[in-house]
């Protein structure tokens, strides 16, 4: 082979190795416990919460490399589909059905204090977001045909439920505990998406409600998980179908928010799959994960790549880092290495 062309080999060889080398990896922390985690809070790069099934919660003050897990005495039963951690003392977790609960420590998970109960039949709270260490929101599935709302102004230490309930369009639409964040606070207001029979797109301020262009119409589809980004007044919806969790079309969508107008932009090249979980790693990348498998988008979600197929529930990024962590069933925790 003549001197050149041989060159030419190498340097393919060598870029295609580089590019491999850059692809985002998945470092698994924790795993083999009968515990399905779809509550994760990431406080910093050091301090990291988790709950989930069985009245369980797993905590880290060093980056991962060990946790820390607790069943709470007296909730071992229950299922803590959300936390919302502030520090590595103080958390607030989330069980979702009759009677739905919320616990919260000051004292990194040794004691809890029920600060919210509601024993509502037909109660199943799906998930809660705070906007800073005080202002905090908690959406439900509705009562009839009433959305469930509550705030808190204090550091969830006390709840008020909604003064004006938001009706719902239709039967059958609700929300989904998948991954705690089907709600997200923004200098736009509150953003929060819906399920089911018909999949709606709420922001609270203006009081706005747009259908979401996402598979609907079955009790397993629809907009799980939202995520927004105030530096570019842009957001992602993802979902699909849970029952069906291979389905790529109409399982994610774009959306902007201005002067009291929704806009919806359909990604090039979807998700690969349905997923229950989106974020922003920064203005142009985000991550979403599901029990098919893991995609990153580096376009601001235009296009989606495959980054693995193993399954996550939700992935959350460091309030104040650049720490990523994903956890799912079993138990399993990991880190997301993105060069």
């Amino acid at each position: 082979m003549p001197f050149h062309k041989i060159n030419l080999v190498l340097i393919c060889t060598f870029l295609f190795i580089q590019v491999q080398s850059q692809q985002p990896t998945i470092k698994l922390l924790e795993s083999g416990k009968r515990v399905s985690i779809r509550g994760l809070s990431v406080v910093n790069d050091n301090t990291i919460w988790a709950s989930g099934s069985n009245g369980s919660v797993a905590i880290s003050t060093n980056g991962g490399n060990t946790f820390t897990w607790i069943t709470i005495p007296g909730y071992e039963k229950r299922d803590f589909r959300d936390i919302e951690a502030f520090d590595e003392n103080t958390a607030i977790i989330m069980a979702v059905d009759e009677p739905a609960i919320m616990l919260k420590t000051i004292d990194g998970g040794k004691n809890w204090k029920k600060v919210f109960e509601d024993n509502t039949k037909g109660m199943f709270l799906d998930a809660m977001d705070f906007a800073d260490a005080k202002h905090g929101m908690v959406i439900g599935d509705p009562i009839g045909d009433e959305i469930y709302g509550a705030t808190t102004k204090d550091g969830g230490e006390t709840w008020q439920k909604w003064k004006t309930p938001i009706k719902v369009k239709e039967t059958g639409e609700a929300f989904f505990a998948s991954s705690g964040t089907n709600l997200v606070h923004s200098k736009q207001g509150l953003f929060f998406v819906s399920g089911g029979r018909q999949s709606n797109l709420y922001q609270l301020g203006d009081d706005i409600m747009e259908p979401i262009p996402v598979l609907k119409g079955g009790s397993s589809t629809g907009a799980n998980s939202i995520a927004y980004s105030n530096a570019n007044r842009k957001g992602m919806i993802v979902g699909g179908d849970f029952s069906k969790d291979t389905i790529s079309r109409s399982n994610a969508v774009l959306f902007q928010y201005t002067k009291k107008h929704i806009s919806f932009t359909i990604p090039n090249t979807p998700p690969h799959g349905y997923r229950s979980c989106v974020i922003y790693l920064d203005e142009n990348t985000l991550l979403t994960c599901g029990t098919s498998g893991m995609d990153i988008s580096k376009d601001g979600g235009m296009n989606w790549q495959l980054i693995g197929k193993e399954s996550f529930h939700v992935c959350q990024k460091a309030k104040k880092g650049t720490s990523v962590f994903l956890a799912g069933s079993n138990g399993r925790i990991a880190q997301l290495i993105n060069p």
